[in-house]
C-alpha cells in the first residue's frame, strides 16, 4: 500500500511558481456566508480567532507580504526581513515569488481599502492562493494515475483520494477547520476500485476517517481487531447497504484553549439534524439541515423540533459510550467564561 500525504493546499498556501498568476483573470464567487455575524450562534462562535477579517494575516498567511513591510491588518509596519528566504527558495525562485506578488502588494498600497473591501481582498488573496495549491495536488494525482496506466497496473490498484477534514473557505467569514459545522465536517472521499465499485455512483451513507483502516485491512483479506471502532467500507463500495449501518456520527473537538480558540464541543449528526453540545458553556446549537445547509438558524429552542432534540440528546450519550469518551465537562476557567459572557453581552 502507498499513502501520498500532500501537505498542500495546509496553510500555508504556497502555490507552484508555475500557477502564481492562475485565476487571476477568474471571478471567484464569495460564500453566501462571508459576513456572518453568528448572531444565532452559541457564544463560543462570535469569540473564536479565525476570521478573515481580523485573523487572517496578510503577511504571514496569504504571502506575498505588502511592500515595505506595511501591514494592511494593523496599519504598521512589520519586519519581514528573509521571510521569503525561509520557504527554501532558490534565489531564481525568489526572483520570479516577488515579481509576481510585488505587483499585486504594490497595488493594494495604492488602494488603501478599509472594512469589508479590505475583507474582500483578503479573501480573494486567500481563495486564489489555496485553489493555486489545489491545481498542484491535482496536477500529481493526474502523475499517479498516469503513471499505473503506464505501467500496466491501474486495473489492479484501489485508489482512494481523501484528506484529514473539510476546510473553511470564507464560509461563516472563516479560515481554518475545528468546528462542527458542516464546511469543516465533511471531508471528501473517492474510491476507484476497477470491477468492483460502479464509475460514477454516489454512495450517501455515512462514513467516518475511523472506517479507513479498518476497509484496507477488509480489502487486504486481513481479520479486523475487535478493539477497532470504525466500520468496513467494502460493502458500501460494493454497492450493498448493511442492515445495521450507522445513523449517526459522533464529533469531538477538545483542544481550548489553543491555537484559533475554537471551543470545546462534542455532538452527534444525523443525515438531516445536528446536534451541537459546547459543554464548558452549558450551550446547545441544533440545525435541520434539509432547510438550512448554511448552518443559519439555530433551532434548540424551537419547540417544534423539541423530538428530534430529544432523540440526538440520546444518541450523544450513546454515542459517548460507544467509543468510550472521557468528555472532560469541567467548567472552563473563570477568566475565559469572563471574557466569553462578556464579549457576548457587548454585542
Amino acid at each position: 500500500m502507498l499513502m501520498c500525504q500532500h501537505k498542500a493546499p495546509h496553510r500555508t498556501w504556497m502555490p507552484p511558481l508555475r500557477y502564481l498568476t492562475l485565476y487571476d483573470d477568474v471571478n471567484i464567487p464569495e460564500p453566501a456566508t462571508l459576513f456572518d455575524n453568528w448572531e444565532d450562534n452559541a457564544s463560543p462562535a462570535r469569540h473564536q480567532e479565525m476570521e478573515i477579517d481580523g485573523h487572517l494575516n496578510i503577511v504571514f498567511d496569504c504571502f506575498g507580504p505588502p511592500l515595505h513591510g506595511w501591514d494592511p491588518d494593523s496599519g504598521k509596519s512589520v519586519d519581514r526581513s528573509g521571510f521569503r528566504n525561509k520557504q527554501k527558495m532558490t534565489p531564481e525562485q525568489l526572483k520570479a515569488w516577488n515579481k509576481v506578488f510585488d505587483a499585486k502588494n504594490n497595488e493594494l498600497v495604492k488602494l488603501n481599502l478599509k472594512g469589508k473591501d479590505l475583507i474582500r481582498w483578503k479573501y480573494h488573496r486567500y481563495i486564489r492562493n489555496y485553489l493555486r495549491c489545489v491545481k498542484g495536488v491535482d496536477d500529481s494525482v493526474g502523475q499517479l494515475m498516469n503513471y499505473l496506466e503506464e505501467k500496466g497496473l491501474a486495473e489492479n490498484t484501489i485508489v482512494i483520494y481523501s484528506s484529514d477534514q473539510g476546510f473553511y473557505l470564507g464560509d461563516h467569514g472563516w479560515y481554518d477547520k475545528r468546528w462542527m459545522y458542516e464546511e469543516s465536517l465533511q471531508m471528501p472521499f473517492i474510491c476507484k476500485w476497477p470491477n468492483v465499485t460502479k464509475p460514477g455512483s454516489v454512495n450517501e451513507e455515512l462514513i467516518q476517517n475511523l472506517d479507513y483502516a479498518e476497509t484496507f485491512l477488509d480489502v487486504a483479506g486481513v481479520e479486523i481487531p475487535s478493539d477497532m471502532q470504525g466500520k468496513s467500507l467494502v460493502p458500501l463500495l460494493k454497492g450493498e447497504t448493511p442492515a445495521d449501518w450507522r445513523d449517526s456520527i459522533y464529533y469531538h473537538y477538545h483542544e481550548f484553549p489553543s491555537v484559533h480558540m475554537v471551543a470545546k464541543h462534542n455532538g452527534v449528526r444525523t443525515k438531516r439534524y445536528k446536534l451541537i453540545q459546547f459543554y464548558q458553556f452549558g450551550e446547545w446549537e441544533f440545525y435541520d439541515l434539509e432547510k438550512d445547509p448554511d448552518e443559519l438558524q439555530n433551532e434548540y429552542n424551537n419547540p417544534q423540533y423539541a423530538k428530534e432534540v430529544a432523540k440526538l440528546k440520546k444518541q450523544l450519550i450513546e454515542q459517548e459510550t460507544l467509543y468510550k469518551e472521557n468528555t472532560d465537562r469541567k467548567e472552563m476557567p473563570a477568566e475565559w467564561k469572563q471574557k466569553f459572557r462578556a464579549g457576548a453581552a457587548e454585542e
